[in-house]
């Protein structure tokens, strides 16, 4: 997740997703990670493109972009769109544990 300071949507992502993601089959599988945007240069990962916006919700796989989520406007749309992602990894045993 990269976000930065005062980002509005990241804190109701927080509120909304945030409190009980590290208790979803989706974090055992995608962990998450944050990062300042200003740092992403650091963060290790082989970006596709760099990150303009927070929240950005990127998924990873052998430190490569697989995928990314922009934004963020409900819950219902992350978890679909979070679901997407993840079924792009390789490994059928990984998809389907989200």
């Amino acid at each position: 997740m990269f976000k930065q300071p005062g980002c509005v949507h990241c804190l109701r992502w927080d509120r909304e997703v945030g409190a009980l993601y590290a208790k979803t089959d989706e974090a055992r599988a995608l962990p998450l990670r944050r990062v300042d945007i200003r740092s992403q240069g650091a963060s290790g990962i082989a970006l596709a493109m760099p990150v303009r916006y927070t929240p950005t919700f990127v998924v990873v796989d052998a430190g490569r972009e697989v995928g990314r989520i922009t934004g963020y406007s409900n819950d219902d749309a992350f978890w679909g769109l979070l679901g997407a992602l993840a079924a792009k990894l390789p490994g059928a045993s990984r998809a389907n544990r989200i």
